[in-house]
């Protein structure tokens, strides 16, 4: 078994080299003594578009019954619907198959117990589990579930009436936000066209992360060429969201989140609004001059679903597009709802596009990730941080290191999900960010090939 497959947020590897049916029934098994240890007799259970998610949700399903818990099969669907039966239900955790934004050949899994999803010590104790070899025996059932409409119906009911129609592109990569988007987005009036629509894992298109050049690419071609109003992007299993303005710029989920936050804070003064260590500097100013109170987070859909929560937060938001609504919603991360509330915003504008246009600009970089092995990452980043403590006047180790440098700041941290060191950048001027971004890389690759 390897141990890199448990990750701080989720379960995940390669599917037929750390992911195989003995793995999954033992998964399965520890999954069992996992939630009857606190209480849990039913689950809910869906699974993405990826090749291998249905021989796995067949394997996982079996071994949970065997536990003596329930399990609602809710089939393929996004992994906020998965969230979303958490709260609809009666259910006291739940299961979704998803490699997320990952290769293709990678799958995993996102647990839930009670309305929250796990991470950190309690993906640690489903491993010291696995590893102890025990077992519950009893005879759980399975039930079949169709919830989408009910999910459907809720997010369109929860967005005010959309004053005109908007031409809007969505491009779901081939994972399985299509259908959810397509009928939300034609429930609300707007003149929707879909690209990559059809689920399909081995993702013949692109890569489906709408947070890189590559991811959407497709999208941008799409909008300059029709001239719509704006494109929406998923990741495969629809948590996360990507835009593109009808310029074609790409906007990230940190400039999402605080459209949306203006919005909100209108009418809730006063509240506060988290975002991560990646997100620009513009997110943390826009809040405040909005009348809101920024907080600066660790990055993780998990633990930000936590602090939302902790902190009372109306809404928080990642640069990777985890956008996590505590007004009209529940407090999970759902792109289809995200959009759907921007969508709102736009159709209630003269010109859609100066929304984004009113956002202040920088010059930032997207999110630069550095193969750096699993086994020497976390060291490699505690190295730099060193280094950025005694060359920068205002360093912050919320998770890495964000370091500020002449009207410039730098971000080095390790990934939870990959075997990679996570980098963002911004300035003032392109100069200076190519001259930060250099200088860290430089130094970063130095690191690694001493510890290699």
């Amino acid at each position: 078994m390897n141990p890199q497959v448990f990750r701080e947020y989720d379960i995940r590897g390669v599917v037929g080299k750390d992911l195989d049916e003995d793995f999954v029934r033992r998964l399965a098994i520890a999954m069992g003594v996992y939630w009857g240890g606190h209480g849990v007799k039913k689950v809910s259970m869906g699974r993405d578009a990826r090749l291998s998610s249905p021989w796995i949700g067949e394997c996982l399903k079996q071994g949970i019954i065997e536990s003596g818990i329930d399990v609602y099969d809710l089939g393929m669907v996004p992994t906020p619907v998965m969230y979303y039966s958490l709260f609809k239900l009666d259910v006291d955790g739940g299961i979704q198959i998803t490699g997320s934004h990952n290769p293709a050949d990678n799958n995993g899994f996102k647990i839930a117990r009670g309305k929250s999803t796990i991470y950190g010590s309690e993906i640690r104790e489903i491993r010291t589990i696995m590893e102890q070899g025990t077992a519950l025996k009893g005879n759980g059932r399975i039930y079949q579930h169709d919830i989408m409409p009910g999910y459907i119906g809720d997010v369109v009911s929860r967005i005010a009436p959309c004053p005109k129609s908007l031409d809007v592109i969505i491009d779901p990569g081939n994972g399985v936000g299509g259908e959810s988007a397509m009928a939300v987005f034609q429930a609300l009036g707007m003149n929707v066209r879909g690209i990559c629509l059809e689920p399909d894992g081995s993702f013949p298109n692109h890569h489906p992360d709408p947070t890189t050049e590559e991811g959407v690419a497709m999208l941008r071609q799409e909008v300059l060429k029709s001239g719509a109003d704006i494109g929406i992007g998923f990741d495969g299993d629809a948590d996360r969201i990507g835009v593109i303005d009808s310029k074609g710029n790409q906007i990230y989920g940190d400039m999402i989140t605080a459209i949306l936050a203006r919005d909100i804070l209108k009418r809730r003064p006063g509240s506060k609004v988290i975002g991560e260590v990646k997100c620009s500097k513009i997110f943390f100013d826009e809040i405040r001059r909005a009348g809101g109170v920024p907080i600066m987070a660790k990055v993780g859909h998990s633990p930000m679903k936590t602090r939302l929560q902790q902190e009372k937060a109306v809404l928080a938001g990642e640069m990777s597009g985890h956008i996590f609504f505590n007004d009209r919603w529940y407090g999970f991360d759902d792109a289809v709802y995200a959009s759907a509330r921007l969508l709102e915003i736009l159709s209630a504008e003269a010109d859609p596009q100066a929304i984004f246009d009113s956002l202040p600009k920088m010059y930032n970089t997207p999110e630069i990730r550095i193969d750096c092995p699993d086994e020497i990452k976390f060291q490699a980043v505690d190295v730099f941080a060193a280094y950025a403590r005694s060359v920068s006047k205002e360093c912050v180790g919320i998770d890495g290191v964000r370091f500020t440098q002449d009207g410039a700041w730098g971000l080095v941290r390790p990934s939870n999900t990959q075997p990679v060191i996570v980098l963002r950048f911004e300035a003032e001027t392109r100069e200076r960010l190519s001259e930060i971004e250099g200088q860290t890389r430089e130094r970063l690759d130095a690191i690694i090939r001493d510890l290699l």
